[in-house]
């Protein structure tokens, strides 16, 4: 193993480093810092680089050490851009940089990102500087404003990149790439290889170098991952159970919607958790204070989406507790992620319902880890916990001899009536006697069952293959499009926020087919969805069908009932086959009878029906000899010219007296 000196370092940056407790240089920073700093060889290697490592491993300092060396004296205008794709991350890297550059000279680093003043960054701007950690959508704005120069940057990192295009920075990247002089260098650091990190790698590096630390997509090292499966209304006592379990715990528990989260941390504070929110609905100010409370550990858990996932460096994080597992697996890898880092171990526990378990065996497969299927602690077992946290809290205290002398004498007097058994049982009652009272009564949890089936539980108790349910306040809609036409989770979801135009819909459960889609939605929400989807929306030139998925399922259920009442079974089919024989044979003669008597009845009416036919042709035949000539006349196709000659053929009637006043006339306007 090698020391941060060998790779290159200056000695200001050793000292910044050292302060901060870096010993020894992880796998990535020893492999990324000296192609970085140009000692890799003698050639001096300046080419674009994809960097891939765990998350937690250290990306972070394997570029920006290196970017804080080469920026020492350097002018002051942006000679680095990194760009990340949160704000919370922006702001992570800057503190980091700052902190790498303590002692280093003429190194000013500036973030920019969304929800704070812009006129306090254009004046940051213009008083200089050159490392520039920047969300797109905030550079976007610096740079029409002509606040922001990139001509002069010659590194451009690229933090997270996937997540851009997921978040809908495809435009802005390649607007701030254009302003950027052509011989710059490009960084791309990921923890998984996805398909937007190699479409990123194809469009926007030239002569690039792959660097991968450990196997591609794979979950961290130091995690142990677990799941508990219960059902859909069981999970927020599920949840309760799991952090009781752990009484010193510090994880972030992740949602998949903004409604969701708020609505889990109330539920969680309510109950007498230290716990607080974190998503995109807060203010920057109240997202920065979070974060604070957070890192300082004056908030045990933090109940974030996934816009906490991405390249947040927390300390210490013993767990991340997935409350429904994402529907990508790149999520769940930095999930997971926020645990386990340094070489520390951590913990991700994923709670989830059985149709959740195709998931499981997914994410398996991606991270090439093996998910350990857990049992939910009982209400003894929870209390056991807590009261051995409590013992150890009283044995670690430190005894203040001086500071409490002067109270004592009265804390005794007042309390020598009680002897140490007495006193043991009120100090253990005040102390966890909140558990004691909960989880008294508590009733267990149901844990599902799984089957070889994958979802046979829940078809059980439905009673067979029966349409699924939505989640309780979640609405199924039902979608035309499928993996066919290219569309999967982001997909359907970027579908419907265009569609909607900012209603914020809360998306719940999606279950991609091959021509068709179900997707979940908050219920208050779902006819507004339906409305919105009809008004032209259309994917690759055809028009987008949606619809409540109960219909269109319960339709097709009765369609298939239909089919069944009209064909029964064969011991159903022969019984009746028989019957109807026996019975047949005995309506045979009425039956010929009938058929006799139809017949007599045709040939009475064709009988009649000739006799008024000839009578027709008579009258025809006499009326054609009572017609004048004229009537008479079959004409032919020369018969125009006729109309060249006068007609001299006599008029009927008196000829008009042409004359007479008014005849044919013309009556005047009326004046207005």
């Amino acid at each position: 193993m090698k020391s941060f000196e060998e790779l290159g370092l200056n000695e200001r940056i050793l000292q910044a480093i050292g302060e901060q407790g870096y010993e020894y240089p992880m796998p990535i920073q020893e492999a990324v810092i000296p192609v970085l700093l140009g000692n890799e060889d003698e050639s001096g290697w300046q080419g674009d680089l994809v960097a891939l490592a765990q998350t937690g491993t250290g990306k972070t300092a394997a570029y920006g050490l290196p970017i804080v060396q080469l920026t020492e004296g350097a002018p002051m205008h942006p000679v680095s851009l990194i760009l990340a794709p949160t704000r919370e991350l922006c702001l992570q890297i800057a503190d980091d940089l700052e902190g790498f550059s303590k002692h280093s000279e003429g190194v000013h680093i500036l973030p920019v990102y969304g929800g704070t003043s812009i006129e306090a960054q254009i004046r940051a701007l213009k008083r200089g500087i050159n490392v520039l950690v920047a969300t797109p959508g905030r550079l976007i704005d610096l740079m029409k404003r002509g606040a922001a120069n990139l001509s002069t940057v010659r590194n451009v990192v690229l933090d997270e990149a996937d997540e851009m295009l997921t978040m809908g920075f495809q435009e802005d990247l390649n607007e701030i790439l254009s302003g950027i002089p052509e011989d710059h260098r490009t960084l791309l650091f990921s923890a998984t290889m996805s398909k937007e990190i190699e479409t990123i790698a194809r469009k926007y590096l030239k002569n690039s170098k792959e660097i991968q630390v450990g196997s591609r997509n794979e979950g961290a090292e130091h995690v142990n991952h677990i799941y508990y499966m219960v059902r859909a209304q069981d999970k927020y006592l599920a949840l309760k159970r799991v952090v009781d379990y752990y009484p010193r715990i510090y994880g972030i528990v992740f949602c998949r919607t903004r409604m969701e989260t708020q609505e889990i941390a109330d539920k969680l504070i309510q109950d007498g958790y230290n716990a607080d929110a974190l998503h995109g609905d807060l203010s920057q100010q109240q997202r920065d204070l979070t974060m604070q409370k957070f890192r300082q550990h004056r908030t045990q858990l933090l109940v974030a989406t996934d816009v906490a996932a991405r390249g947040l460096d927390v300390n210490d994080l013993t767990h991340v507790i997935n409350y429904g597992l994402p529907d990508d697996t790149e999520n769940y890898t930095h999930r997971s992620g926020r645990t386990g880092r340094a070489g520390k171990k951590g913990t991700s526990i994923s709670i989830v319902h059985v149709r959740e378990k195709g998931k499981i065996r997914i994410i398996e497969k991606a991270i090439q880890k093996q998910f350990e299927r857990g049992t939910l602690p009982s209400g003894k077992e929870i209390c056991q916990k807590q009261l051995y946290r409590v013992i150890d809290d009283i044995e670690r205290v430190d005894v203040m001899e001086e500071e409490i002398a002067d109270v004592m004498p009265e804390v005794v007097r007042r309390w020598e009536w009680l002897d140490k058994e007495e006193l043991i049982k009120r100090i253990v009652s005040r102390e966890f006697g909140r558990f004691l009272a909960y989880y008294a009564d508590a009733p267990e949890i149901e844990e599902v069952q799984e089957s070889k089936g994958g979802n046979g539980a829940d078809r059980s108790k439905r009673g067979g293959k029966g349409p699924r349910k939505a989640e309780e306040g979640y609405t199924r809609l039902f979608l035309n499009v499928g993996k066919i036409d290219g569309f999967y989770a982001k997909e359907v979801i970027g579908l419907i926020n265009r569609s909607t135009k900012g209603m914020q819909v809360e998306v719940g459960k999606i279950d991609l087919m091959k021509s068709f889609t179900f997707v979940e939605v908050a219920s208050e929400q779902a006819q507004d969805v339906i409305k919105a989807m009809k008004h032209g929306v259309t994917v690759k030139g055809r028009s987008v069908v949606c619809d409540v998925a109960d219909k269109t399922e319960n339709d097709k259920d009765e369609r298939k009932k239909g089919r069944r009442e009209k064909g029964e079974n064969r011991k159903q089919k022969g019984e009746r086959g028989k019957q109807r024989a026996s019975e047949s044979r005995n309506k045979v003669g009425a039956l010929r009878a009938a058929s006799e008597r139809q017949e007599q009845i045709q040939d009475r009416k064709a009988g009649l029906k000739r006799e008024k036919s000839k009578r027709n042709a008579e009258n025809s035949a006499h009326r054609s000899t009572s017609k004048s000539p004229a009537q008479q006349h079959h004409y032919t196709k020369d018969d125009w010219m006729k109309f060249l000659h006068p007609d001299t053929s006599p008029l009927k009637g008196d000829m008009p007296d042409f004359a007479e006043e008014g005849w044919a006339r013309r009556k005047p306007k009326k004046k207005k």
